[in-house]
């Protein structure tokens, strides 16, 4: 008997039908995957560059092959026999020489565990031309994560629309006078953050303008624009929001996940702190706020808005205790650890966790992911909304 949440996300998951371009794999009964890892260095954007990974996501991406694997697919990694207790191994480089030689080896599709952007291989590479059509690749398309990885922009678009609930906000630029800016919030604390982050880099709770303006001066040192943020003092959850596939084509949303045992009022990086520690899936009497079915509801509008070919996460928070929730974070890339590796039982990212909410296990989740890959010529003919 399914459970009243599970029944629950679906009545609100029916008014959520915004619709999605039929791009991805149904024809491909038994794909041959490939994980990809971030080996090219991300470029400087508009004078900004976001920090890489050490890894480069390499734990994930071996979760995702050795599950996957687990799960009857068939999988080919760049190590005959990878080890099952080591990242190494299982997945293929993102350069365009490790990307040639995951398909030279059979790969059919490509998983894109890895940072894109406009000039990455898998969008401009000429070798991967004639493979177009019949390699297929899970993520999103890298002009849509060079655009939407700036927080300000999309935000600011967001902002511009409209029938979006976000916090307030200011940009700081190294040509702008710090002190006139940061005297002109009347309300602390506020949150200083880099508008290209991983993670919890960079994002601090700032409680005084004397406090403020150092962290702005440490943020500027690595990068020419800042965001600060009205605190949101009241509750945090995350969205996972979910690309069209064969079984749903169109953009939907997970049930949320609650977050807790914040460290100076901002969640803790989940390489610091497993997520499964200072996070839970929300209660069928807490779903129940008219407030989640509002948020979950706007965290899908942004998703088909975008064309969002993959999950993407969300963060969302109160304003204060019992009051609606604002978007104040959308991750193109949401972090995708699992268990199922000896010793990764711990490692269920918050997208994993929220999967568990309607009955799919770390695997299940992955399949259901994998079948939502698109096409490669339609992954580089993406064109931005704006």
């Amino acid at each position: 008997m399914p459970s009243p949440l599970l029944l629950r996300y679906a009545r609100l998951s029916r008014h959520m039908r915004i619709p999605g371009h039929r791009l991805y794999s149904h024809s491909i009964r038994n794909p041959t995957v490939s994980v990809l890892f971030q080996d090219t260095e991300p470029p400087v954007i508009n004078g900004v560059q976001k920090p890489r990974k050490p890894g480069g996501y390499q734990d994930s991406g071996a979760d995702i092959a050795f599950t996957l694997q687990s799960k009857g697919l068939e999988i080919v990694t760049p190590m005959a026999s990878p080890d099952v207790y080591k990242n190494e191994g299982w997945c293929f480089s993102d350069t365009e020489g490790g990307i040639c030689a995951a398909v030279e080896k059979g790969a059919t599709h490509l998983w894109a565990n890895t940072i894109l952007f406009d000039t990455h291989p898998l969008q401009k590479s000429k070798k991967l031309a004639s493979y177009a059509s019949d390699l297929y690749v899970v993520g999103q398309p890298p002009a849509m994560v060079q655009n939407f990885d700036d927080k300000a922009y999309l935000n600011g678009k967001l902002r511009d629309i409209g029938g979006y609930t976000l916090p307030r906000s200011w940009l700081v630029k190294v040509s702008d006078n710090i002190d006139e800016m940061v005297g002109s919030i009347n309300r602390f604390p506020v949150v200083g953050k880099p508008i290209r982050g991983r993670g919890s880099h960079g994002v601090k709770l700032c409680h005084s303008p004397a406090e403020l303006k150092k962290h702005i001066g440490q943020l500027l040192d690595e990068s020419p624009v800042v965001m600060v943020e009205e605190y949101l003092a009241g509750e945090e959850a995350t969205l996972t929001i979910m690309p069209p596939s064969p079984e749903r084509p169109e953009h939907w949303s997970m049930p949320p996940v609650s977050r807790f045992n914040h460290k100076d009022g901002i969640a803790p990086y989940n390489g610091v702190v497993a997520v499964v520690g200072n996070s839970r899936v929300v209660t069928d009497k807490e779903v129940k706020d008219p407030a989640y079915s509002k948020i979950m509801d706007e965290g899908v509008k942004v998703a088909a808005l975008i064309g969002a070919t993959a999950p993407i996460r969300i963060d969302v928070r109160r304003f204060s205790p019992g009051s609606e929730f604002a978007l104040f974070d959308i991750n193109m890339k949401p972090n995708m650890t699992g268990p199922g590796r000896p010793g990764r039982e711990d490692q269920a990212s918050l997208t994993a966790m929220a999967a568990t909410a309607i009955g799919w296990d770390y695997g299940t989740l992955l399949q259901k992911i994998l079948a939502g890959a698109i096409e490669l010529s339609k992954f580089r003919a993406y064109r931005s909304p704006f």
